[in-house]
């Protein structure tokens, strides 16, 4: 079973939700847990999931499905969204409002009472299979004007909201995912918050949890901790030398210059 630490009432939500067909939309930034969250749920309610990474060029094809050409002629292919609809299983779209608005259309009337997918190739209506769900994410730190959800759309979903953990759950996150010890867990916690704190370096993303649990890997492989830092954390936060070395500084004043792997 997947490993989720609870930060609230999310599961109680999302089952209440589930139970009553009705579609959620979860918000926060990258790397707080939102795609472990629905895959930990669907084995929850033993239902299958279909998870879809959501980009610019994302048609409505890529979800609902297209003719293909096989050795025996022309044949149709259910894309992830239509199998979810006829298996009734979950069909989660990470980062949404990164896909075209021609693609989101298709989930309106999904989204509402009708429960209905109407594939115009086909000319089938389907109705959604019972346990079928719409789960929909977005970070709404990247959100423009050009790519914000509709409140047409936005108003059709239960909203959660997440962030990243308390100190003491982000923790055991980082002990259970990568079987790192309690002491170096809390040194990765603490210069993350540390990180995620600072007001004068312009950091496009926080140090996500995602994050520390890669260092902590790294480390356990024998990695000395601010050479794991560095590579596991802090690289992936920016490409500017200067905003990496002040980033380091913190790294250091948490572990000091000459730490060896743990």
């Amino acid at each position: 079973m997947t490993f989720y630490q609870p930060a609230g009432n999310e599961i109680e939500l999302f089952r209440a939700a589930a139970d009553n067909g009705l579609p959620v939309l979860i918000k926060g930034p990258t790397g707080c847990g939102k795609t472990r969250f629905v895959r930990y749920m669907a084995e929850k309610l033993g239902r299958p999931v279909y998870t879809v990474a959501c980009h610019d060029d994302l048609t409505a094809a890529d979800l609902v499905g297209r003719h293909l050409i096989g050795p025996e002629g022309t044949y149709w292919q259910d894309g992830p969204l239509t199998r979810a609809v006829r298996e009734g299983g979950i069909c989660y779209l990470d980062e949404v409002v990164e896909a075209r608005k021609d693609t989101t259309v298709v989930l309106h009337p999904l989204a509402d009472d009708r429960r209905e997918l109407p594939i115009e190739r086909t000319g089938e209506v389907l109705s959604a299979a019972p346990g079928f769900m719409l789960v929909v994410s977005y970070n709404p730190g990247y959100q423009s004007l050009l790519k914000g959800m509709k409140p047409s759309t936005r108003q059709r979903f239960v909203s959660m909201s997440f962030d990243y953990p308390d100190a003491a759950a982000e923790q055991t996150i980082v002990i259970e995912e990568s079987g790192c010890d309690r002491e170096l867990a809390g040194q990765l916690v603490s210069l993350a918050r540390s990180i995620r704190n600072l007001k004068d370096h312009d950091l496009e993303e926080a140090a996500s949890t995602r994050l520390l649990i890669h260092t902590a890997h790294l480390v356990r492989a024998g990695v000395a901790v601010t050479e794991a830092c560095r590579a596991g954390m802090i690289e992936p936060l920016s490409d500017d030398e200067e905003t990496v070395s002040a980033l380091m500084e913190v790294v250091y004043a948490v572990f000091g210059k000459s730490v060896e792997g743990q």
